[in-house]
């Protein structure tokens, strides 16, 4: 049902998946990514997510089409610092001139994968934005690894408050979150194989079962037996 496959952007995918019926609940998972969406024939950008972020369904037989951009990459694509849209879903046309949105617009919904239409603005925005801040790729790595925030900023050459400072705008949040973040990715995707909850804790960085427990439940808003079922 939801389909992605890997981006010209680097790091990013183009997903879809289908309408979800009029009513029903969405769980977004926080992953340290955002988006930028195709739904009902509007731009809308979905900022990072501290926590999980509960939809509606609305029964749209388009479904939703989008571009996830890896962590820190999607500030230079849209000109805006990601704190100032964490937790947010907002429209396009709220962060860019109404008519340049409307153009965007007008070409993704003429476009026959709208997928392909957002990649290539993307491409486009990404080659005349000023460069990322460079110590973001090798933080993101570090973090995705379970290193600890201080192990993190002597490897950036950078104070632990330097480190916060410079990940709000790459990141929307501090590095503590995104490791937090990042983490539960990793104990998901390995919970999923069928591997034992004890055995998923200690091969990614948590201090017990009981730790995992109520690091899933603090950001996913439910149990982990929940979230694999």
């Amino acid at each position: 049902m939801y389909r992605e496959r890997p981006s010209r952007v680097p790091g990013a995918v183009v997903w879809r998946r289908p309408g979800a019926s009029p009513g029903a609940t969405l769980r977004i998972l926080p992953d340290g990514c955002m988006d930028l969406l195709w739904v009902g024939g509007e731009l809308l950008v979905a900022g990072p997510d501290p926590v999980a972020h509960l939809g509606t369904g609305t029964g749209d037989a388009a479904g939703y089409t989008g571009i996830r951009f890896a962590p820190g990459t999607a500030p230079a694509v849209l000109g805006v610092p990601a704190d100032e849209l964490r937790g947010l879903r907002v429209p396009l046309a709220s962060l860019w001139p109404e008519a340049e949105v409307g153009r965007l617009v007008e070409r993704v919904h003429a476009a026959p994968r709208p997928g392909v239409a957002l990649e290539e603005l993307a491409v486009r925005r990404l080659a005349s934005a000023p460069p990322p801040d460079p110590a973001v790729p090798g933080v993101v790595a570090m973090l995705r690894r379970g290193a600890a925030v201080a192990e993190v900023a002597d490897a950036a050459g950078l104070s632990e408050r330097q480190l916060h400072r410079r990940s709000l705008p790459a990141f929307g949040y501090g590095p503590k979150t995104l490791m937090r973040i990042l983490r539960m990715d990793r104990a998901l995707t390995l919970a999923r194989t069928g591997v034992p909850y004890a055995a998923v804790a200690g091969r990614t960085g948590y201090a017990d079962q009981a730790h995992l427990s109520r690091e899933v439940k603090a950001l996913a808003g439910v149990p982990l037996g929940i979230l694999i079922a």
